[in-house]
């Protein structure tokens, strides 16, 4: 089987092909090496109020614009003190505009640590949240959502990783997601849950799978 995934972020399918390895006969195909040129729209694709939306909707897109089954992912942090926030709202989180890469990390983080100062570090729970969805031709659409709970740090911690995993910090590891390896990432973490769960249902077909014209449902 042969599936493209609709991301730019090298970290995000480096992690996502480290997860989907063992999975037999499948070939995972970034945008890039499939030919996609970027697209400004693209900025706009993820628009919705819920993960599970804004995967389903980056899906159809790259789906629609190549013919190929297609698989995209919407992820973040939501922080219990803040409401939820940023949740989907992740990775565009701080009021900078104009930032990319390491740089919009960075300045997300930033932003973070000062909409929770003066928040005690019991308070500061959060969790990383994971929708992973398949589109694939004929119109089936799988879904498969994945969560890890933590805490929010002051100070960065380790080098690793990438997003707010420097300041993740993982209570029954005693590390954040940057001082941990990619083996420990991928067996804690949002994605990791997410696509495994994904990895079982392309071994076991008809698993994960829901209606075309709904963006619920849960293959986790």
């Amino acid at each position: 089987m042969r599936i493209l995934l609709a991301t730019r972020s090298r970290h995000k399918a480096d992690e996502i092909r480290r997860i989907l390895a063992g999975v037999e006969a499948l070939e995972v195909i970034t945008l890039d090496e499939a030919g996609v040129p970027e697209a400004p729209e693209e900025e706009t694709i993820e628009a919705f109020e819920t993960f599970e939306e804004n995967a389903l909707a980056k899906a159809r897109y790259f789906h629609e614009r190549t013919g190929l089954a297609t698989l995209a992912d919407d992820s973040g942090i939501a922080v219990d003190a803040l409401g939820g926030a940023p949740g989907v709202r992740s990775k565009r989180f701080a009021p900078a505009r104009g930032l990319s890469g390491q740089a919009r990390d960075d300045e997300n983080n930033r932003y973070l640590l000062e909409r929770l100062e003066g928040i005690s570090p019991e308070d500061r729970t959060a969790r990383y949240v994971c929708v992973a969805v398949l589109v694939e031709p004929g119109g089936t659409v799988r879904v498969f959502r994945g969560e890890a709970p933590g805490i929010i740090v002051p100070g960065s911690r380790g080098d690793g990783g990438f997003g707010y995993d420097p300041f993740f910090y993982d209570l029954e590891l005693g590390r954040t997601f940057a001082e941990i390896t990619p083996e420990e990432k991928n067996a804690r973490s949002h994605r990791g849950k997410a696509f495994r769960a994904l990895a079982l249902a392309l071994e076991q077909p008809g698993a994960g799978a829901v209606s075309s014209s709904s963006p619920q449902g849960s293959g986790s």
